[in-house]
């Protein structure tokens, strides 16, 4: 089935079409017929809760046209480390749950009742929803969970909180994920929605963790260094001379996104680094895996 040009719920019907048997994509197109003839909320709640028993829990086979096609029926969405069962029941939430308040509170009272794997579900499925100021709210509890899985369903590889946070709500995420020891890379606009407020954070953040002699994530410098001015750029300087080969790297991509003379100063210091930066052999992303 070619998914050239089609819609999210199109791309997902064909995406899970091709991976699961015949007699799975037929019970899931009975239910999404069902639902998508004014189907009640009983008849969803069933749906979903046989998802991962009708059809698998399989990741979700994705080649690069799949996520090419996903990006172009929604800019920004990126399904990579969806299941089979995830994107069923995503499916089944867009075809029988409306548009506009009926939406937004369907989906609430969902996310409140859900156990962890509908909940990474419903939240994965967040750039797909319409109406998204309704949904803000709630997306807003997915990132103050401790559950790490929930947490990164808003956080990771989803426009949602790029494109709908205020400052507050963005900052409070980027802190939960160090608070969960999650990562930071696959935040979509990490870069672009750093901001000298969450500069500040970070920093307290980190000194409250060398207090208590506790170790700090190298990404946390990632988002500090355009805005390191005064102390910041006395901690990066301490971490680029008393931190490990990693953390040494992380704060020298700091400095040299910082635009103040003195953090060129202190990253002259590490002429090796500073090269390895210029010619792009040492990269935030790259970092993760070291």
């Amino acid at each position: 089935m070619s998914t050239k040009g089609n819609t999210a719920a199109e791309l997902l019907r064909a995406w899970i079409g091709r991976q699961v048997p015949e007699r799975s994509a037929a019970w899931l197109d009975e239910r999404l017929e069902k639902l998508g003839a004014a189907g009640s909320d009983r008849d969803l709640h069933i749906g979903l809760g046989m998802c991962p028993r009708r059809l698998g829990k399989d990741d979700l086979s994705l080649d690069a046209g799949d996520l090419d096609s996903a990006d172009r029926a929604r800019p920004g969405w990126d399904p990579r480390g969806w299941s089979v069962d995830e994107a069923a029941r995503i499916l089944m939430l867009l075809t029988g749950s409306g548009g506009g308040h009926t939406f937004a509170d369907r989906f609430t009272g969902l996310c409140r009742s859900a156990e962890v794997g509908e909940a990474i579900a419903f939240y994965r499925g967040l750039p797909l929803y319409p109406d998204p100021e309704l949904l803000e709210a709630q997306a807003a509890e997915g990132i103050r969970t401790n559950m790490r899985a929930v947490f990164e369903a808003v956080a990771h590889r989803n426009p949602f909180p790029r494109e709908r946070f205020d400052q507050n709500r963005w900052n409070q995420m980027v802190l939960k994920a160090l608070f969960v020891d999650s990562t930071l890379y696959p935040m979509q606009g990490l870069d672009d929605r750093a901001n000298p407020e969450l500069a500040h954070i970070l920093c307290d953040y980190a000194h409250e963790r060398w207090a208590a002699g506790r170790a700090v994530s190298p990404e946390l410098w990632r988002c500090v260094g355009p805005y390191a001015v005064g102390r910041m750029l006395d901690d990066l300087g301490r971490v680029l001379s008393d931190g490990n080969e990693t953390e040494r790297k992380a704060a020298a991509l700091a400095l040299a996104a910082s635009p103040s003379a003195k953090a060129r100063e202190i990253l002259a210091g590490a002429a090796d680094l500073a090269q390895l930066i210029e010619s792009g052999d040492v990269f935030w992303d790259g970092l993760v895996n070291e």
